[in-house]
């Protein structure tokens, strides 16, 4: 017979908070489950009075969505909290940001006012580094996989091997000259192509290391050193005709929980 759960006297759930965290330098190198249990001690440091889940194991109310892959910098990543007190979501986030190290920084924390903040995140835009890699090349490169229908790549997911398309789900590929970036510091001088890229959420992911393979079929373009990989922006996909022609754009997903 199946132990049944110890019934607890759990606080309900009051508040509802959504985080906008970034993984930034070294701490790119942080994996999700990595960032978790920072958060969670992060939390426990600082006297957040968290709403816990009922059963053998009771845990902290939180949720992760469409975390970046781990070696990727990012300035746009969420998690949501379940609390048991009213607080003021700003305190909370200069709280959270002094607990947790340099390099996981929480950026904005906002109260939940709206549903389905996994559902608004429609899109990323990121930003690959191709250091020693001519901008030409990766022009031509870019060229070859934006006039193809599809190509197809294979990667290792958490259900096996999988072959996919990976040219559809991109919205956007521009390859801009990254060389300024030498006299700034931020690159290590010689050549350096950066490409700017949204691609639409879908099942299997699209990755940025995805679309690398891809280029790399279609026109051997094979980036001597590992690429820098940032996620700036995810949210919902959008036509935008500010700039002119309308063109989709990533905008805010807390933008609602603002009023």
């Amino acid at each position: 017979m199946a132990r049944q759960a110890p019934v607890r006297d759990v606080a309900p759930t009051v508040q509802r908070l959504r985080l906008r965290y970034a993984k930034r330098g070294r701490l790119r190198f942080t994996s999700t489950r990595d960032f978790q249990r920072a958060l969670e001690r992060a939390l426990r440091r600082t006297g957040v009075p968290m709403a816990y889940s009922q059963g053998f194991n009771p845990h902290p109310r939180i949720s992760y969505a469409n975390a970046a892959p781990t070696g990727a910098a990012s300035e746009a990543e969420y998690a949501e909290l379940a609390v048991t007190e009213v607080l003021d979501p700003e305190a909370v986030r200069a709280a959270l940001d002094a607990a947790l190290p340099p390099g996981l920084d929480v950026l904005e924390v906002v109260e939940v006012r709206t549903p389905d903040l996994a559902d608004r995140l429609q899109a990323s835009v990121w930003t690959l580094e191709l250091p020693q890699v001519e901008p030409e090349a990766a022009r031509a490169a870019a060229a070859a996989f934006l006039a193809a229908s599809a190509v197809e790549v294979s990667r290792m997911t958490k259900s096996g091997p999988r072959t996919f398309d990976a040219r559809g789900p991109v919205v956007r590929l521009e390859v801009r000259d990254g060389a300024a970036l030498a006299a700034t510091g931020a690159a290590d001088g010689g050549p350096c192509a950066i490409l700017d890229l949204v691609v639409r959420h879908v099942t299997p992911s699209v990755r940025p290391d995805d679309v690398l393979a891809a280029l790399r079929l279609v026109a051997d373009l094979v980036p001597p050193v590992p690429s820098r990989v940032t996620r700036l922006a995810q949210g919902p996909l959008v036509a935008d005709a500010s700039t002119g022609p309308a063109t989709d754009a990533v905008t805010d997903p807390l933008a609602p929980d603002r009023g």
